[in-house]
């Protein structure tokens, strides 16, 4: 959604929450495209495949901290833009995760998993798996938006300068 489609109250309505899921939702189902794709096409199991999904994963949290930007311009606090990227960021890892277990039901032979079984017989790859994609993608997030608010955030007013005017 164009920071232009919203008009000045929908623009002070949205929270940096509701940004974040958005953005989420979005980042989420590129990367399902493209871990469907690399399933299929037989190259998931490369290291350089996942280091795309680190690539959209970032694209994802700076895009929905430029969107709040725009949108809030220099009323845009620190720690919502903060907030924005890592929410975006845990939600597309959580819809990814929940696809990987999809498409390792699936698909089993294109993933190539090790199948590591505890006394119960349930699928410990998998479930390590989901919880490895989780936290390499929130934490992909943290650092990212980081670093893109140290872009993004609203410039202070530097008394010095205001002085010599």
């Amino acid at each position: 959604m164009a920071a232009s489609s919203l008009s000045a109250p929908a623009a002070r309505t949205l929270t940096p929450e509701q940004n974040g899921f958005r953005y989420g939702l979005m980042t989420g189902v590129v990367l399902c495209v493209y871990t469907l794709a690399a399933a299929l096409l037989g190259f998931f199991s490369r290291i350089e495949a996942g280091s795309l999904d680190v690539l959209i994963l970032v694209a994802g949290s700076v895009l929905a901290i430029r969107h709040l930007r725009q949108l809030r311009g220099d009323q845009m606090p620190y720690l919502g833009g903060y907030g924005t990227g890592i929410i975006s960021a845990m939600v597309a890892s959580v819809i990814l995760g929940l696809f990987f277990i999809i498409l390792s039901a699936v698909m089993p032979r294109s993933l190539d998993l090790t199948q590591v079984e505890n006394l119960f017989g349930f699928d410990l790859s998998v479930v390590v798996a989901f919880l490895a994609i989780i936290l390499m993608g929130t934490m992909t997030g943290v650092i990212t938006s980081l670093i893109a608010m140290q872009y993004y955030k609203a410039d202070a007013v530097d008394p010095l300068k205001a002085m010599e005017r």
